[in-house]
């Protein structure tokens, strides 16, 4: 699991616009998005990472158990790694990621909260 440097202040810390994990620039460059990467291919792609992640997100919620936790299904991350979590995510994944998701069967819903159930 990433660890996120004392130094780093919360403007320098992006959220991943499909699964909203949060992590520092340089751990989505270095190893990628840990929930998502087949999809999102962040890793070693700075232009990639500015296109895939954004630091326009409000709450963060820390999953340690996101199988048991009830705040993680509510957010849609209960199969995810554990982590930090933005609450909503402002943003839409890339047109070629949303299309990808598409070909599979799978619906995007943007985590800004504008697709609720």
């Amino acid at each position: 699991m990433a660890t996120i440097p004392p130094q780093a202040k919360s403007k320098q810390l992006r959220a991943c616009l499909l699964c909203s994990i949060i992590q520092h620039p340089m751990d989505f460059r270095k190893n990628g998005c840990p929930n998502c990467e087949e999809l999102m291919q962040m890793k070693g792609s700075p232009d990639r990472i500015s296109a895939c992640t954004t630091t326009y997100f409000d709450g963060i919620i820390s999953v340690i158990d996101a199988e048991a936790s009830w705040v993680a299904r509510w957010q849609r991350t209960s199969k995810y790694v554990r982590g930090m979590y933005a609450v909503r995510v402002k943003g839409r994944i890339p047109e070629d990621v949303e299309a990808e998701l598409e070909s599979r069967g799978i619906k995007y819903r943007p985590r800004d909260q504008s697709d609720q159930d």
